[in-house]
């Protein structure tokens, strides 16, 4: 299983991109769930926590097209640093508001410069791998030890963060976010041999979201967006309800888990069925797998439950990034990835503030009802418009 992944760093410079673009991108996984511990903490409010770290993904959501847009005109070196220094800026400047009790409202507003000036580096690694392998069988291989790589994030983050925030100090895990994320997105801007090229367009091209296909792939992610947000806050509450706080992390990991298994293993799978029914089968098991958490009351089944319900998302999101490698011009290739991630963003911000409500409401354990409802409306929407997902080499294999 490990040979065509092993294929992949003989590619030149890949070993360096790949290596700081997981570092940078790790807080991804951090900051949610560490500003929920940190708001909650200080204002004994999982409505407020919810809010603020919605705050920051909404944020994150409308700015990711929009740098993704400056990333296709400029290269990625050149926005890169800059905002990436702003969005650590204005993190440490939400710790220090925090800490000294200011106004609420200057922790939204710390919030919004955080998120708005955060970048999808996931999207520019993606981006590379495109620019590499791009008509290459293994950019499908590249696209999954990604997204596997985005799940050993998300096992380990959430753990990492809550240990540190409950263990060691309060600020230690966000702390450990920023260094990682200025460290390494500033590691990756610098490499420059395999950044891709800036290609300069003489028409107006608009924008990938106009794209039908595009545009349904972002209303199913923001969907599962929901579910991520609403499930990362729940099983939170979920494990502090059950006196088990610093087990919250490890819940959480157990779902990434799930997702980072399934997600080796379907990349090192060829596959013979299409790209969009490949999705679609990839929507169903992902709410068939949620179902059985709403009835569970045992942090160790949770447990258990939450790795089996992980196993559709690896397979999902790399065919939804594949798909999104087919329907959008080159050109507007990072913008189209950055869609993905705006639609997510502002799915985690709706999960977030919905759970935070419908916890501190209704308690945990019935809360998890939301994110079951936002996964069977993302396997409706596939569905009902998984027509717009056929891509040009589909439309061929049927003609012929």
């Amino acid at each position: 299983m490990v040979g065509p992944y092993r294929e992949l760093f003989s590619v030149p410079g890949a070993k360096g991109f790949v290596v700081a673009g997981f570092f940078g991108r790790m807080p991804m996984s951090m900051l949610g769930i560490g500003i929920v511990l940190l708001i909650s903490a200080l204002t004994n409010s999982w409505a407020t926590a919810g809010a603020v770290s919605a705050t920051v993904s909404i944020a994150y959501a409308v700015a990711a097209p929009l740098t993704g847009r400056l990333v296709d005109r400029y290269g990625q070196a050149r926005i890169l640093v800059p905002f990436v220094l702003l969005h650590g800026a204005a993190l440490t400047a939400l710790m220090v508001c925090a800490h000294n009790d200011a106004p609420l409202w200057t922790l939204f507003a710390s919030g919004v410069i955080a998120g708005g000036a955060a970048t999808s580096l996931g999207s520019m690694v993606r981006a590379r791998w495109s620019h590499l392998l791009g008509g290459s069988a293994r950019l499908h291989t590249a696209f999954s030890f990604e997204s596997v790589a985005d799940e050993v994030i998300f096992v380990t983050g959430p753990a990492l963060v809550t240990f540190l925030t409950t263990m060691v100090n309060l600020y230690a895990g966000l702390i450990l976010a920023i260094a990682f994320t200025v460290a390494g997105t500033i590691a990756f801007a610098l490499q420059r041999r395999t950044e891709p090229p800036v290609r300069t367009v003489t028409v107006a091209s608009g924008s990938p979201i106009t794209i039908p296909g595009v545009a349904l792939l972002s209303c199913v992610f923001l969907a599962m967006g929901a579910v991520f947000g609403s499930v990362d806050l729940i099983t939170v509450a979920f494990a502090e309800a059950h006196g088990a706080k610093a087990a919250a992390g490890l819940l959480l990991a157990s779902f990434a888990g799930g997702s980072m298994v399934s997600g080796l293993w379907f990349g090192f799978r060829q596959w013979r069925i299409s790209l969009r029914h490949r999705f679609i089968r990839g929507l169903v098991v992902f709410a068939a797998g949620l179902t059985p958490i709403v009835l569970i009351a045992d942090t160790k089944v949770m447990a258990v439950a939450l790795f089996f319900a992980g196993l559709a998302i690896s397979p999902t999101i790399i065919t939804g990034y594949a798909l999104i490698e087919r329907l959008v011009p080159g050109h507007l290739l990072t913008e189209g990835m950055a869609w993905i991630s705006t639609a997510v963003g502002f799915g985690v911000a709706i999960g977030a503030w919905a759970g935070g409500r419908l916890t501190d409401s209704f308690g945990p354990s019935n809360a998890y009802a939301f994110s079951l409802i936002c996964a069977t409306l993302a396997v409706m929407i596939g569905v009902g418009g998984n027509t717009w997902l056929r891509t040009p080499e589909t439309e061929a294999a049927a003609a012929s």
